[in-house]
């Protein structure tokens, strides 16, 4: 291996290592934001997703979180017994069931979903809004490359 591909390769080491420490830390700090409100990473997925989006199927909350089918019925449930969401059939395909957000589900993330933002706000603060915009560009080239390289790879 040559000196520059040396350099190279020891640059994406660095940025890699740097990313996950930085990612980590981010991470860390909203789980411990979401867990705070007495809810689960999964729990706050969906209902934030509701919250945001309006009714959706069971199968498009499973497909669009990436929860696995088995499991999607479980935390749905969790919701429902703690009175944030419900079931409804839906008026369109009766063999389809949408998960709704309830009155109590809505006034919920009423509440924390502003505290929830800001918090995410107050951890990206240190960056410039330039610099977000080309951290946002260079994230999602990164990841449509390294999608199409696990592609390549699956086959």
């Amino acid at each position: 291996m040559e000196g520059t591909e040396k350099e190279a390769l020891a640059e994406d080491l660095r940025l890699f290592r740097i990313w996950s420490r930085a990612s980590r830390a981010l991470f860390g700090n909203i789980g411990r934001d979401i867990e705070s409100h007495g809810l689960s990473p999964d729990n706050f997925m969906i209902l934030e997703l509701l919250y945001n989006k309006g009714p959706q199927p069971i199968q498009k909350i499973s497909e669009r979180l990436s929860i696995p089918s088995g499991s999607i019925t479980y935390v749905i449930d969790k919701l429902e017994k703690k009175g944030y969401a419900e079931r409804r059939q839906s008026q369109e395909d009766r063999r389809t069931s949408n998960v709704v957000l309830t009155e109590a589900g809505s006034a919920l993330f009423d509440d924390i979903f502003p505290k929830h933002a800001a918090m995410i706000s107050r951890n990206l603060s240190v960056a410039t809004p330039e610099e977000k915009r080309a951290l946002a560009e260079l994230l999602k080239r990164i990841g449509m490359h390294a999608a199409a390289l696990g592609e390549d790879r699956d086959g």
